[in-house]
This record gives structure tokens, C-alpha cells and sequence, in this order.
């Protein structure tokens, strides 16, 4: 049964999809079977993977409201064994639809229990944002990997987002565990960076992944290639750092059994929580 992780900071530009793309890529080239939903509106992560959006297409948006099969709506990537769900501009109105709807913070979390013992790891790509789409994604999530950017305002995010987790946890009863913080856009060359890595090394309550995603011309050029930093530059640093981030995120598995995490009630399925 997959792990399923949410890739997730309340702030924009910390190289959380980015994150998602690689890690996913880098997972699958270690022998994982790997699924990535797109689940911001934005689908930055699907036009990375080479999926261009045409107006009638379908996307993880039909396959959360029963409008297409799970089959239908996963694609595969250039990667044997990596898959995704495309995102899409409907998703932004789904948090309208969703809204007078009951059970509205499970929707994710049913497609996700459809399809989640095909894989081995399922990575949620949220929106920089707190919406019904965030909490949907946490619910439906077993972990919550958070990319950390080597700035303050980064830092402020983390704190809000560690708050939001501890009430998903409280009022909606999901024991969502941390998996870990992974530092983003570090540049050992930059005091600043050097400073702000520190500290979340120093004070963050969870764990703090060893891989530091460099801040690197090839990983912002990838995307616009349609490729992941595996296929557009493998001998490229930050290749190299998300290709360690892979190992030390199965590393976990040892201390991560599904059988034993508890994530529903015994009257699982019927979403009535």
C-alpha cells in the first residue's frame, strides 16, 4: 500500500512543485511505483511532466467528482513506473462546488483510496495556499513533506503551516505525521542562506532531510523542457540533490508501516468521520 505524501507550504515560490516533479522522477528511477497528483490549479507540475491542457481534457478535477474513472485520468510521465494526474484551471472553481457539499474534505482522499495500492508512493502537489483544496490534500494524505526556502518569510510559512497541520490533526481526528523539512534554493555562497539552514537545522520539531536542493539554473530550465531534472541534466547538482532526497525519503520506510499507521476508522469507506 503507497505512502501517500502531501507536498505542502503555505507560501508561493519555495520550490515545492518543483520538489514534487523530482522527487517523484528520482523515486521511480530508485524502482518505486510512483503516482503524483497535480492538485493546484496552476498544473505547473503537469505542464513539467509535458502535459498540455486542452479545454475539454480531463484532470484530477473530474476524477474527485465521479465525472471520470481513476484509469482515465492517470497519465504516464518519460519515466517507466511515474505517473501522474494532471491539474487543472477547474479546480479553482471546485472549491465553489465543493463547498455546500458534505463530506467536501474527503474528496481527494476517496480517488486517492481508489487507487493507492497500485503504487508504492502517491505525492500530493498542493496549492500555496490555505483552501478547501489544502485541507483536502492533508485529509487525504498519510505525511507531509514541506520544502523550506533559505529565506525569513520562508520561515514564517512553516509556522503557519505546522499550525494548520496540528488542527487537521485536532478538529477533523487524521493523524497526519510530519515526514520531514527539505531545504530548497540554498546557496552555500550566501550568508544568509548558510543562516537560515541553521536554523531550521537548529529549531524545526521534526526532522530535517541532509539533501539541500541547490538554487540552480538547470532546475528552472527543466520545466520549460517538459522534463524532469533526472532526464534534462543528471550530472547537474541539483539532480545529484534530489537523487539523494529519493534514498533518504525510502530510508523511512523502515520506520513507516502502513499496517500499523492508523489513518481511518474501522467503518473506512463510508467517510462519515
Amino acid at each position: 500500500m503507497a505512502r501517500v505524501i502531501a507536498i505542502s507550504n503555505q507560501k508561493g515560490g519555495v520550490g515545492k512543485t518543483t520538489t514534487a516533479v523530482n522527487l517523484g522522477a528520482y523515486l521511480a528511477l530508485q524502482g518505486k511505483r510512483v503516482l503524483l497528483i497535480d492538485f493546484d490549479p496552476q498544473a505547473n507540475a503537469s505542464s513539467a511532466l509535458g502535459h498540455l491542457q486542452v479545454p475539454d481534457g480531463l484532470s484530477v478535477y473530474h476524477g474527485i467528482l465521479g465525472a471520470a474513472e481513476h484509469s482515465q485520468v492517470i497519465l504516464p510521465s518519460m519515466i517507466y513506473n511515474f505517473h501522474f494526474v494532471p491539474g487543472s484551471p477547474h479546480l479553482a472553481g471546485a472549491l465553489v462546488e465543493l463547498v455546500d457539499m458534505p463530506e467536501r474534505e474527503y474528496f481527494l482522499r476517496r480517488f486517492v483510496n481508489r487507487v493507492r495500492h497500485e503504487y508504492d508512493y502517491i505525492l500530493i502537489d498542493l496549492p500555496p495556499s490555505l483552501s478547501l483544496l489544502t485541507v483536502n490534500g492533508m485529509i487525504a494524505a498519510d505525511e507531509i513533506l514541506i520544502p523550506v526556502q533559505t529565506e525569513y518569510y520562508s520561515l514564517e510559512g512553516i509556522g503557519q503551516l505546522l499550525e494548520t497541520i496540528e488542527l487537521i490533526r485536532t478538529n477533523m481526528q487524521h493523524p497526519l505525521r510530519i515526514a520531514g523539512a527539505v531545504i530548497t534554493m540554498y546557496d552555500k555562497r550566501e550568508h544568509l542562506s548558510r543562516e537560515v539552514a541553521g536554523n531550521i537545522r537548529r529549531h524545526f520539531p521534526h526532522k530535517v532531510f541532509e539533501a539541500e536542493i541547490p538554487r540552480a539554473v538547470a532546475l528552472a530550465e527543466a520545466p520549460s523542457f517538459s522534463k524532469p531534472i533526472a532526464l534534462y541534466c543528471p550530472d547537474s547538482p541539483g539532480a545529484l540533490a534530489y537523487e539523494r532526497l529519493a534514498k533518504e525519503v525510502i530510508a523511512q520506510e523502515e520506520e513507516f508501516d502502513p499496517a500499523r499507521h492508523v489513518f481511518a476508522s474501522e467503518d473506512f469507506g463510508n467517510f462519515n468521520i
